[in-house]
């Protein structure tokens, strides 16, 4: 499953300009593919060690793209892999971007784990043949070695292809490999059953786990290198019918600190979210369903209140991103290290800024509101369905409804939804229904909002129909739509009169709260969504 090849104009441009002045031939090989025959020309080793890479061939000449000019060694060494084949090279520049994407095909992922496999029943044949216990212990070895390459096969594909998780399933007989990628889960691979032991020990024994305990849910995490990246893995361990199923979320730290803009908070949202978080104490409360990036939220908020003169501390569960300045915490329920109970820690710890993962129950509920009455910036998560019901769940959590209106700033809903393919995307007719719920949604919405987002009559929106830079798929990556309720004065007097939906959503339309569904109706007129995506997200 490749990743995406990321296209850099600018950088394209710089190198054809060296072309000309070198007087070299360009060659622009963005979402490319080559031949196997032709990638065979030049061994992948050498492909990598000298940045050569082949791309076309006829009866006498070989084409290879170079990304530096002025290496003689790679030049030399091409000379001398064409002598053995009988071509002649004809050299062309090509850009670095290029150069990686290309290296990529080398690789495949079925092809990989098939040598692999073959590799292991060669190994696991000799085990047979019987043995003294010296020999029987170094081919032990041996056949642990084509499953670590299986392992690490695996990693690096789910890494390459931007997934966020690896499920190994297994089944009556067979073993399936399946990697979730923007929020879809796609089968990738297909192994034998008998695999199914050794590789679920092998990831165990990366995550430090018992390897002979499999009747009980384990979970642990470790950390691997891939390329010049080190990737943190969650692993959850379940048992099933049929063996041990086995999770891997993927923590990429390099990916996981993100703006708001980039996270889909933008105009109204942006502006009301920047509001709260200068305000001196108090809770800001963001809710979701599991996996619609609410952590996510909480860290890109961590990173703008991150500063010298200020304590932040968090419980997390787990810690998925580790950010430079912050002290954070993993709790530990076994042994009674839980969200309340360390909440109670913290504050004898001189904070400024709170971050809590999640309000569970009651307990956390009423420490988290003193936290935020007694001077502090408190930080966590929520499970309702919008911004709208987190003041009812909080009061029949048992929070006073007189302290809400206190303690809470801001509750924030989202939802992750697919993002269009840049490469393939293209404008569509906009059906006369479609047109006329849009304007029906949007109709009450200020005229600043349309400003911000330079959105305009008449209306524009598109859809992808896959290309090879998306898979086929028609969508890369994902953002988050919103909806973001403040506490006012006419708020609060509801809240302390005694809170329903009906009266904080009327308070909510008069404060200008942009919907969820409003704010993925603007992000499709912005062409960043298509609408079946933002109806799938809020009608679910």
């Amino acid at each position: 499953m490749p990743a995406s090849p990321k296209i850099d104009l600018s950088e394209g441009n710089d190198v054809k300009k060296k072309a000309e002045a070198l007087g070299l031939p360009f060659i622009n090989l963005t979402g490319k593919t080559i031949p196997n025959d032709v990638l065979r020309e030049i061994p992948e080793e050498s492909a990598i060690f000298y940045q050569i890479i082949p791309f076309a061939k006829d009866e006498k000449v070989l084409k290879v793209g170079l990304v530096d000019p002025n290496d003689l060694q790679a030049q030399e060494a091409l000379r001398f892999i064409t002598l053995r084949s009988g071509l002649k090279p004809e050299i062309h520049l090509i850009s670095q971007n290029d150069f990686d994407d290309i290296i990529k095909q080398y690789r495949n992922l079925k092809e990989e784990v098939g040598v692999a496999l073959q590799q292991l029943k060669k190994e696991v044949a000799r085990e047979k043949e019987g043995v003294d216990e010296e020999k029987k212990e170094a081919r032990r070895v041996g056949v642990e070695a084509p499953i670590s390459k299986i392992v690490a096969v695996m990693l690096k594909y789910a890494q390459d292809g931007r997934a966020s998780d690896i499920h190994i399933e297994p089944f009556e007989k067979d073993l399936k490999i399946r990697y979730r990628v923007d929020g879809v889960l796609f089968t990738s691979l297909v192994l034998p059953k008998a695999t199914h032991p050794s590789i679920t020990s092998r990831i165990k024994i990366l995550s430090n786990l018992k390897i002979d305990e499999t009747r009980i849910p384990q979970d642990g995490r470790f950390q691997a290198a891939i390329g010049d990246k080190k990737i943190d893995f969650r692993v959850s361990v379940l048992p099933t019918i049929h063996g041990e199923k086995t999770v891997l979320r993927i923590l990429d730290s390099s990916t996981g600190l993100m703006g708001f803009e980039q996270l889909g908070l933008v105009s109204h949202n942006l502006e009301e979210l920047r509001k709260a978080i200068k305000q001196p104490f108090g809770m800001i409360l963001i809710t979701g369903p599991t996996g619609s990036g609410k952590s996510t939220t909480l860290y890109a908020i961590l990173k703008e209140l991150n500063q010298e003169g200020v304590n932040i501390i968090s419980l997390e569960d787990p810690v998925e991103y580790h950010i430079e300045g912050v002290n954070q915490s993993q709790i530990k329920p076994e042994i009674n290290y839980t969200f309340a109970s360390g909440l109670r820690s913290i504050l004898r710890q001189d904070p400024d800024i709170i971050m809590v993962g999640e309000i569970r129950d009651s307990e956390t509920a009423g420490l988290a509101v003193h936290a935020a009455l007694t001077g502090h910036i408190l930080l966590s998560t929520l499970h309702t369905n919008n911004a709208v019901g987190v003041i009812p769940r909080l009061v029949d959590m048992g929070v006073e409804s007189f302290l809400v209106p206190s303690s809470l700033n801001l509750s924030i809903a989202q939802r992750l939804v697919r993002r269009l393919c840049d490469d393939c995307k293209k404008e569509i007719k906009i059906e006369a229904k479609v047109l006329a719920a849009i304007d029906k949604e949007l109709e009450n919405l200020p005229e600043k909002v349309f400003k911000d987002l330079k959105i305009s009559k008449p209306y524009k929106i598109f859809n992808s129909p896959g290309c090879k830079f998306c898979s086929n798929k028609g969508t890369k990556g994902r953002i988050a739509i919103y909806e973001v309720l403040s506490m006012t004065k006419e708020l609060e007097k509801i809240v302390i009169d005694g809170p329903t939906e009906q009266k904080i959503v009327a308070e909510a339309n008069r404060q200008g709260m942009i919907t969820m569904k409003q704010d993925g109706f603007l992000k499709v007129l912005q062409g960043i969504i298509s609408m079946e995506e933002v109806l799938r997200a809020v009608e679910e």
